[in-house]
Parts: C-alpha cells; structure tokens; sequence
C-alpha cells in the first residue's frame, strides 16, 4: 500500500474532507552507477566546502540566496513558518469547463484519496458532482516548501490532482522559434487534399497499453548483450529532411504505405512482402529477433526483409507438409 506523499484538507465551500495525495505515476527508466573507466570502483557524490575542500554534513547546510553583493541565508523552518497552515490546506477557488485548461498548462498527475472511510461520502460527492458538471476545481497548495496551482478532476471515479504550470512559466513560442510560418506561408490545395488523406489514413483509437518504452527495451538488451559478448542491433538514422520540391511525392508515398499497413500481409512468420516493406528497420529487426534470424545484427534493411520472407515461406512450406 503506497504512502500520502502530502496530507491536508481539501475544501469547497463550506464543505471539507480530509485527504492524502498519492503519486499516479512511476518511472521506469534504468539506473546507472558511475564508474571510474577501466575499474569497477563507483563514484560518489560528497557534499564539499569549495573554500575548505572538506564534506559537510547536510544538517550544516543551509539554503543561501545570491542577491549579487552577498548570500542571504535562510532556514528550511523559515520557510515553513511563512506559510502558517496553508502546508495542510487545499481549498478550491472555483470551478472552470474542463477543456478551458489548455494542455500546456499541465505538468504532474496524483490521485487523491480520502484520509479513510469515515470520509468517503464528502470525497464521492463531490468526485460524482464534477463528473457530473464536466468541470475541474482549481486551487492553490503549498506541498515541500513551493506552492502549487492545481486543477481537480473526477476521472473513473476517483479525484485526480494535476499540478499546472503558473501563466508566467509559459514562453511565447514566437519569442522562442525563430522560423515559424507565417500567414502567408500558404500550402497548394493538392498537397492539402494529400495531407489530410494521410492523416485519415493513419487513424486510430488512443489506447496507450499498446505502446511501450522501446528505448528501455533496446538498453536491457545492450545490457544483456555485452554481458554475453554479442552484437546489438543499430538504431536507424534520422529521417532527412523533406525536400519541398519533393512534397506532394512525399505525400503520395506516405499515403501508399499507410494503405499497405492497414491491408496486412500473409505469409505466416516474418509476413508478407507489402506488410515488410512498408515496416521500419527497427521493427524489421524485432520481427528477425522473434524468428531467431541468424546474422541479424550484422544486416541492413533490405537483407532483414529478404530474410524475413525466407523464414516465412520455410514456415510455409512445414505447414504443407504437415
């Protein structure tokens, strides 16, 4: 059972129920050590005196602001004690449409639970309420010395907290991108016509369990391979970059093979030629690895795809001799 990483009450009107924030999500990224090159010796991190060179003890550091002349040096209890009692409250300023928040705006997801049944029916009005009214809460907090603007939502029945970013933290994109189009960058009614067949083309429904972290995939097996001294396979180069001249070529094909994905392809195994030929080298090689392929490391992407249709009509022709 996880831990509150902050507990308070939450408050609407006159209505309060106390509550626990737990974290929504977990990173799965894989750890490192440092190490010195050419040993297994780990290296650590101390906390040294720059003028001294001698570790310091954490509780002998304090925080110090530098205002250009010198540092102003202040206490974590300081801190606390400017923000008498808002540590523990969450009280809702109003309510806003969901869709009012622009996605820019959010940054970490909680969830939100009741301190323990005694609370459960204050915590389900009000998640059914906005559920209900389609909107969010917006409120203020103050969670390990820095406030938070948050948004509450009811989503399948439960609250959920989104910590957002503050107006003052969105950069203007204009500002920060030098070559953005302007209103007269203006595309032909063809190559529009091409794009938004492509965009038809490749829809689909949003269902996030059917995508995972390939990259930590590909480190366990570097991993894995160097620890049994064999080869991995190589990402693929960046994509260049498409010539304009070559835009609505670049459309057409892009259409074609999105055609060809969707219609499939026999040929048990590795699949059939136009399901191949329309795949990445990456997911060409996936394919190899899971046929056992052998060489494939060493193979470039026309030599997986010939590989993969021979695997496929071996595994063929044993089914018609069966």
């Amino acid at each position: 059972m996880a831990r509150p990483v902050w507990t308070g009450v939450l408050s609407f009107g006159l209505v309060s129920v106390p509550v626990g924030l737990y974290t929504a999500t977990s990173a799965h990224t894989l750890r490192f050590h440092q190490l010195q090159r050419g040993t297994s010796d780990r290296i650590r991190n101390r906390r040294v005196n720059e003028r001294t060179g001698e570790e310091v003890e954490l509780d002998d550091i304090v925080k110090g602001f530098d205002t250009g002349d010198e540092y102003v040096l202040v206490e974590p209890d300081e801190l606390d004690e400017i923000a008498p009692g808002r540590s523990r409250s969450l009280e809702i300023s109003g309510f806003v449409d969901l869709d009012a928040i622009d996605p820019i705006f959010f940054d970490r997801t909680y969830y939100l639970g009741p301190k323990n049944k005694d609370y459960a029916k204050v915590y389900a009005l009000l998640e059914r309420a906005l559920a209900k009214t389609e909107r969010a809460g917006v409120a203020t907090f103050v969670m390990r010395g820095r406030e938070y603007l948050v948004a509450l939502k009811s989503e399948e029945g439960i609250l959920t907290l989104h910590t957002l970013h503050w107006a003052d933290e969105i950069r203007d994109p204009r500002e920060e991108i030098p070559d953005l189009p302007t209103g007269r960058t203006k595309a032909g009614a063809k190559e529009m016509r091409m794009a938004e067949q492509l965009i038809d083309t490749l829809a689909m429904e949003w269902r996030p369990e059917d995508f995972h972290d390939t990259y930590r995939d590909k480190v366990a097996a570097l991993i894995e391979a160097k620890k049994s001294g064999e080869t991995v396979e190589k990402a693929e180069p960046a994509a260049e970059a498409t010539n304009v001249i070559d835009l609505t070529e670049a459309l057409r094909a892009s259409v074609e093979r999105a055609r060809g994905k969707g219609r499939g392809g026999g040929g048990g195994g590795g699949g059939g030629k136009s399901e191949l030929t329309g795949l990445t080298k990456a997911e060409l090689y996936e394919r190899a690895s899971a046929a056992g392929i052998p060489g494939r490391s060493g193979m470039k992407r026309d030599e997986l795809i010939e590989a993969l249709e021979r695997a496929g009509e071996a595994e063929a022709g044993e089914e018609r001799a069966a």
